[in-house]
């Protein structure tokens, strides 16, 4: 006998997590997440979850460390209420490019949330375009990890691509880009990068096809927008036409949305994994990956395979 389905969110990205109930036609699980007055989360589970399949939806983007304690509560809450198996659904998994000791007496803070997450309870995770792929291994549980790219590829094949050159923004990137490449069937270059501090890049050289060309840049994330932008002025100075980007995850800052709002950059693309900022004006599209998560969730809930979810129709 199959064990009920129950979903509830914290308070990182709710209209995400009503997305996907209505994906699944099943209601949003009633629970209270909320702060005392100190700035201590508060959560109670509002329902019985005894023996039940709970999935909780919380990214952990700004502000991460409130998002994260939510979401270690709620876990602990649905642990101590006897649910039979907890999966925590992590649109975007915050501090993700902290993932190595790379520097002398700094943390591997990645492998602590993956820690701490597991201590709270949780018995599964889903998450979508990973920083950085290794963190998997950081997890002694099941890590579904999925790809925003079955839902860029369903945007992208109605645009133009004869004229299209698509570009990593670093060296870095080189694999993900080769990966979308390869699937649009358009030529591949790149652009080697120098970070002056946190909020600064300097895009110092490229090698690829630019003159008279669309360009789409392909990255995994963007908090500043510098390196997009820094990107986008270089390639229009080596004579690209239109330069566009597609990024997994929108966390923009107030300094982000300065630099998209100067126009170097035509267009990003990027997805619904954090709760982006509608602002007028912007040249933003958000795409919902609440089809892909919901779809996980289904399969996960019935034992199924997901591997079919990295399948791409029309390529």
């Amino acid at each position: 006998m199959q064990t009920a389905l129950k979903i509830f969110c914290g308070n990182s990205n709710p209209s995400l997590a009503r997305e996907i109930c209505d994906y699944l036609g099943t209601p949003l699980g009633n629970a209270t997440v909320n702060s005392f007055p100190d700035g201590e989360s508060f959560v109670r589970i509002e329902e019985n979850i005894r023996g039940m399949d709970v999935f909780i939806i919380q990214s952990t983007s700004n502000p991460a460390n409130q998002n994260l304690m939510e979401l270690f509560i709620m876990i602990d809450a649905a642990r101590r209420a006897s649910a039979n198996r907890i999966t925590a659904v992590i649109p975007f998994y915050g501090y993700a490019r902290q993932d190595r000791k790379d520097q002398p007496r700094v943390p591997i803070t990645s492998k602590l949330v993956a820690n701490l997450l597991v201590s709270a309870g949780a018995s599964r995770v889903i998450t979508v375009d990973l920083h950085a792929q290794q963190i998997q291994g950081f997890f002694d549980i099941p890590v579904d990890h999925l790809y925003a790219s079955p839902v860029m590829f369903n945007y992208l094949k109605h645009i133009d691509r004869d004229n299209l050159t698509l570009f990593s923004p670093d060296v870095g990137g080189m694999k993900m880009a080769a990966a979308y490449a390869n699937l649009l069937k358009v030529p591949l270059g790149f652009i080697a990068k120098r970070r002056t501090d946190a909020e600064t890049v300097e895009a110092v050289s490229l090698v690829g096809d630019t003159e008279g060309r669309d360009v789409l840049i392909v990255d995994d994330m963007t908090e500043t927008a510098g390196t997009l932008c820094a990107a986008a002025e270089l390639l229009k100075k080596n004579g690209a036409r239109k330069v566009y980007a597609a990024v997994s995850h929108g966390v923009l800052n107030d300094r982000g949305y300065q630099r998209l709002s100067e126009g170097v950059l035509d267009e990003l693309i990027t997805t619904n994994t954090t709760s982006l900022l509608q602002k007028e004006g912007m040249p933003i599209k958000v795409l919902s990956v609440a089809k892909l998560l919901g779809e996980a969730i289904k399969r996960i809930h019935k034992n199924e395979s997901v591997t079919g979810l990295f399948e791409i129709n029309g390529f």
